[in-house]
């Protein structure tokens, strides 16, 4: 198998150090961040463009990159469906949600949970958040790194530790112009990778057209899966109803996506920054997917994963361009390097806003309850503090996404059973005026445990390889397989997809975010109106301002 050279190593580095030095420059220019306001919300004085890129970037992560083309070499196309998805969610954010973070401007979207229901709903909101950006870091950082390693012969350490150290560096010093600036640069680096492996797939087989042929005739376009049964894997309606409520609670109520939009000075701009966003990551998204089918017009003989090539689907885009374009010095680099970029967008992300939910969620807090306030410098100074501690944080827990299986399964796996939760809470406040703090953490906490538990809480049913790969026609250089157990692989796969396994541990990992989002609105829902009716100290803040535009 063929290793990077120093030309790819220069490519790598060169691309890190632009983004450090994006930091450096923010760190030392504009307000020299003199307030909380232009570290976490750049004095609102981003426009529309970075934005809408940053809303791609910090979706799209290095997940995207490698997990969503293995899904179409592997499965098929059915996976593109949810792209629709992303057209019908953008106007409930941008109409219904994001209105309301905007009249309350505070860097933490969980001030809301604390002005409608109470002081334990902000706490406990923020906790969910926390715990699932933390578990989507690992699965950023590890899998990628641990890809690379098995095709490039880059270490899993030295990549974790790599793109840890780079993230944390900048993003502590430059806030989030930095974040959101180096998101631009990142975001080319990731379409780059991808044209690198669409064209060279369509210059070996003689153009766009014989990739799409070559799929075809390999049964891997598919979009006619409309099942309602909902332990099927991807449908139309898994896809769309799961995809919908997933963009919903990543855009609508996350943390990552609303402080990005509230760096824009007004709501207009705001709504215009997430239309631009949708066809952005719609783009990217059936741009990977392609890819998936190029990649497959070259192993569509010779499975690398049969061939024991590979130990995981997730490393044959590595494979796939160092088996291509090794030949030409730097060129892999370029294609390495826009995985870190994937990477870094992601864990940047997560440094600047968990340390902005730390602090306005927690420090103050307690700050305040001494009688106290924090001071402007001293805001600052916990601010940066937090970042490095969040960034450190996240390279530990890196380590720990060996555990959480293939990379897109694992992340949309976290975003329904965390973020679907939270979502409903937020939902609850906003669209209900009979919503109180008790109902609203009962209904929360009631959907964390349903959803962690048919999530994680027991192993899952062996995924059905339905779509046939073959190593029989591999090369004795490229063959290190054994027949006898490449056939039993898939008589397993075709014994375990049966009825003997629970039925909640069966459902498509698409519908955990619904699921969760409405366990946790209906139970706090019926909750709240239960409470309502014990006498109670508590009063509920029904404020204009705190409800959705009708």
């Amino acid at each position: 198998m063929a290793t990077l050279v120093i030309a790819d190593y220069a490519v790598i580095a060169i691309t890190m150090l632009i983004s450090s030095g994006i930091g450096v420059y923010y760190w030392l220019t504009g307000g020299k961040q003199k307030s909380t306001e232009e570290y976490f919300m750049a004095d609102r004085s981003m426009g529309v463009a970075p934005v809408a890129i940053g809303l791609m970037v910090s979706y799209l992560s290095a997940v995207s990159l490698l997990g969503v083309s293995s899904e179409n070499y592997v499965y098929g196309t059915q996976y593109a469906v949810i792209n629709i998805s992303y057209g019908l969610a953008t106007p409930f954010v941008a109409y219904l949600y994001m209105p309301v973070f905007f009249k309350l401007g505070n860097a933490s979207a969980f001030e809301y949970l604390y002005k409608r229901f109470g002081k334990a709903a902000r706490l406990a909101g923020s906790f969910a958040f926390i715990l699932q950006l933390l578990l989507y870091s690992g699965v950023v950082l590890y899998a990628p790194a641990l890809a690379l390693e098995a095709t490039t012969g880059i270490s899993t350490t030295a990549s974790v530790i790599g793109m840890g150290l780079v993230c944390t560096f900048y993003s502590t010093i430059g806030g989030i112009k930095a974040v959101l600036v180096t998101d631009i640069f990142q975001s080319l680096l990731m379409l780059i990778a991808v044209i690198l492996v669409i064209v060279t797939a369509a210059v070996n087989v003689g153009g766009l057209d014989q990739i799409w042929e070559i799929a075809r005739q390999g049964s891997r376009i598919e979009f006619d899966s409309i099942s309602m049964d909902p332990t099927v894997r991807h449908t139309w309606w898994s896809l769309t109803f799961g995809g919908f409520f997933t963009y919903l609670s990543l855009y609508g109520t996350n943390q990552v996506q609303v402080q990005r939009m509230l760096t824009i000075k007004n709501v207009k701009d705001a709504q215009t920054a997430i239309w631009w966003s949708w066809p952005l990551s719609s783009l990217m998204s059936l741009g990977l997917c392609f890819a998936g089918l190029a990649i497959y017009t070259k192993y569509r003989d010779c499975d690398p994963l049969q061939a024991g090539r590979i130990n995981s689907y997730d490393q044959l885009m590595p494979l796939y361009v160092m088996d291509m374009l090794s030949e030409y010095p730097g060129v892999p680099g370029l294609f390495i390097a826009g995985i870190f970029s994937a990477g870094l967008s992601t864990i940047s992300a997560t440094v600047n806003s968990l340390a902005a939910v730390m602090l306005e969620d927690f420090i103050k807090p307690v700050y305040r309850f001494r009688g106290k306030e924090i001071t402007a410098t001293g805001s600052i100074i916990v601010s940066k503090i937090l970042a490095f501690i969040v960034g450190i944080a996240c390279i530990g827990l890196a380590f720990m996404g060996r555990f959480l299986g293939g990379l897109l399964q694992a992340a949309l796996t976290i975003f329904g059973v965390v973020g679907g939760p939270v979502f409903g809470m937020f939902t609850l406040g906003m669209f209900t005026r009979l919503g109180n703090q008790k109902g609203a953490i009962i209904g929360l906490l009631t959907s964390l445990v349903f959803s962690l538990w048919i999530g994680f809480g027991q192993p899952k049913p062996p995924i059905p390889n339905k779509v046939n790969v073959t190593a029989l026609n591999c090369s004795y250089a490229d063959a290190y397989y054994d027949y006898e157990k490449s056939s039993n692989l898939h008589f397993e796969y075709q014994q375990n997809n049966n009825d003997s396994y629970f039925y909640l541990y069966r459902i498509s990992y698409m519908w955990y975010c619904p699921l969760g989002s409405l366990i946790s609105f209906v139970v706090g829902w019926i909750s709240s109106w239960i409470l309502n009716s014990i006498p109670r100290k508590e009063s509920k803040n029904t404020q204009p301002e705190l409800f959705t535009p009708t």
